[in-house]
């Protein structure tokens, strides 16, 4: 592939004074439709337990291995795409996703299901590792804040909005179909995208693709979150989990290795000897594990706990986006005037304050239960305080020419962050159930509300960690934050 085989935007839509702004809305689609799919699917998971009579560790992966798989392939996409081109790769995203897709709602067990996801989320990784470069690159300097404003307004709407829409499908059409309404929004997005978005601009030489490190990714990620994943299930003591962690290791070792000796690595992993940038980074993945912790077992709680019909889930586990994403822009104004360590620290002081509440309030009483969605507002309000602040301070360490290369970091952490806090609360609630089939069904109300009190006990200690670690910053003077800085986490 060249870049002159990139077909050009249609003469009549490019001559427009606003054509910038298409570009824009092409690119809000793809965010918008990613994020109700990520946030739609933590619905989904206590009906797919039903669906599939599966045990929890295997529903888990339903979200487990999407995020692994963006993981692995967002900097390997964002690589490739420095060096080909971004308009085919990222209308190839759409493509693939909207495929994948349609896979999904086909699926009749739960590998296959599973393997379409890892398809789709191959196409995620594609508009993922695209979509920042493209807004900045159809935008002018004095408009690149609007334009990025513009698509995290975008992916704050399809977070807030996938709980809701994903519960309303489950009462109303089937889980197949929370699926199959990705495939007309992405079909939107391919044509519009042909239509709209403009050919790649040719940069200076990027040095050779990192195929070494492009092989090693994806098995060594892969190989440490089944571990965790699938530690209850498989036995702490047994040949295969042993034998996974041990494969896990050697490739992260040998990965680590790969990316130190490239002259162009998909991760500079120098990066993470400043001391500013793997405290942002430690605290990144601790705040995504809590968050997405909280995703995982809210639902479980909801429909199994409080018997919450899957719209009415849906509807109270959108609170928690919708106030996430009210916050940012505060946390963002705050971390211009102050810095990083108090925003985030207070941040996460909120959210343990708001886990105490759900662990107070969550004894499975109905009269209880506003005060257990109240904390998950509350919960929304210090991770919109925190998220922005801490990723601008990741982004200020590195300097102008590695911007890219730390973004991919960050990106990378925090996929990796809500892995972890899935699989971990995956697991964690299956010890606390203490049963042999890993099944939420049919237990005691007592015994659920006892295994999430030990999840959120375990989110807690995670939260409170990365508060510590937010503390732990240094003051430096402070400097304004690059337009950048603030959105590329999103």
């Amino acid at each position: 592939m060249t870049r002159g085989e990139e077909p050009p935007p249609l003469p009549a839509i490019a001559r427009l004074q606003s054509y910038r702004w298409f570009v824009v809305g092409t690119v809000c689609i793809g965010a918008c439709m990613g994020q109700i799919d990520a946030s739609m699917t933590q619905v989904l998971l206590p009906r797919l337990e039903v669906e599939f009579g599966a045990r929890l560790s295997s529903v888990s992966w339903v979200a487990v291995a999407y995020l692994l798989a963006m993981a692995s392939f967002t900097p390997i996409f964002g690589r490739l795409a420095d060096m080909f081109g971004r308009k085919l790769l990222y209308l190839g995203g759409f493509l693939l996703f909207i495929v994948g897709s349609g896979l999904c709602g086909f699926a009749t067990d739960l590998p296959t299901l599973i393997f379409f996801r890892i398809l789709q989320s191959v196409g995620a990784a594609l508009l993922t590792s695209n979509s920042i470069a493209i807004v900045v690159m159809a935008t002018g300097p004095a408009e690149h804040g609007r334009g990025l404003g513009l698509q995290s307004a975008a992916q704050a709407i399809g977070l807030g909005a996938g709980p809701a829409i994903g519960g309303l499908i489950l009462d109303t059409l089937g889980w197949q179909w929370a699926f199959w309404i990705n495939v007309p929004m992405g079909l939107i997005g391919i044509l519009l995208g042909w239509l709209t978005l403009p050919q790649t601009k040719a940069p200076p030489h990027t040095g050779r693709f990192d195929w070494y490190g492009a092989l090693l990714i994806a098995p060594a990620l892969t190989a440490v979150v089944a571990v965790l994943n699938e530690g209850h299930a498989w036995g702490f003591t047994s040949p295969a989990l042993i034998g996974c962690l041990l494969f896990g290791i050697l490739f992260l070792v040998l990965f680590v290795r790969a990316e130190r000796r490239a002259t162009a690595p998909l991760l500079d992993l120098h990066l993470l000897t400043k001391r500013a940038f793997l405290l942002g980074n430690a605290a990144n993945f601790l705040s995504y594990a809590v968050l997405f912790g909280v995703f995982f077992l809210i639902p479980f709680v909801l429909v199994r706990i409080y018997d919450d019909s899957a719209l009415a889930a849906g509807l109270r586990l959108s609170i928690l986006p919708v106030t996430l994403g009210l916050l940012a822009p505060v946390g963002g104004a705050l971390y211009d005037r102050l810095g990083a360590r108090t925003p985030t620290s207070c941040g996460m002081l909120i959210c343990i304050a708001s886990l105490a509440m759900i662990y107070v309030f969550l004894d499975g009483s109905a009269e209880k239960l506003p005060l257990v969605t109240l904390a998950l507002a509350v919960f929304g309000v210090g991770q919109g305080l925190f998220i922005s602040p801490n990723t601008s301070a990741i982004m200020s360490t590195a300097p102008p020419e590695q911007t890219g290369q730390a973004g991919s970091v960050l990106n990378v952490v925090r996929l990796i962050g809500m892995s972890t806090g899935i699989a971990g609360a995956s697991t964690l609630f299956a010890l606390g159930l203490g049963r042999a089939d890993g099944s939420t069904l049919g237990l005691p109300t007592a015994s659920l509300v006892a295994a999430s009190r030990e999840v959120i006990l375990l989110l807690g200690g995670l939260a409170a960690l990365a508060g510590l670690i937010s503390l732990l910053r240094s003051a430096p003077p402070q400097a304004p934050r690059t337009d950048a800085a603030r959105y590329v986490s999103e």
